[in-house]
């Protein structure tokens, strides 16, 4: 599968030049992240989470967790929870299913960044598949996110 088109054409769009890293199937950013042989805390998970005003994709590094409730508060939003996998394929058509993409902007939702990824060079994307990583420095990562909230929100994963 390529490049969702939505993420093409809002990479275009926005001028960001990337590169693409190309793995064997993986169902998750960690095993993407070891497959791909690239560090975990430089690939950005996505995490999508939803409250009654709708949903949030939070991008933390892949060896870390959302810890909800810090989100929460970062937003002003008490009552998130992490949302089902019909839900996850509703929003991101034309991608895999369960392969979320690490920016929900071309999809309309919004996204809000752990400050663990700014601190990375390069970064990694999950792309919207199973086989992709997209490649980013530093500079790219943080034009794309820039008007994105940002906030401590992420902690040490649990196994």
């Amino acid at each position: 599968m390529a490049i969702p088109q939505r993420l093409s054409e809002y990479l275009s769009a926005s001028a960001t030049g990337y590169g693409i890293v190309e793995h064997r199937h993986s169902g998750c950013s960690a095993g993407s992240a070891r497959v791909a042989k690239v560090p975990a805390h430089q690939l950005a998970k996505a995490v999508v989470l939803e409250d009654d005003s709708g949903c949030v994709l939070a991008l933390v590094p892949a060896d870390r967790s959302v810890q909800v409730g810090r989100l929460g508060q970062l937003l002003h939003r008490g009552q998130l929870h992490l949302a089902d996998e019909v839900r996850c394929a509703a929003i991101f058509a034309g991608c895999e299913a369960g392969a979320v993409p690490s920016l929900g902007m071309p999809w309309g939702v919004e996204t809000v960044v752990d400050d663990t990824l700014e601190q990375c060079d390069p970064v990694y994307l999950e792309c919207g598949d199973h086989e992709r990583l997209l490649l980013l420095t530093h500079a790219q990562f943080h034009e794309l996110v820039r008007s994105a909230p940002h906030g401590a929100f992420s902690g040490p994963r649990v196994h």
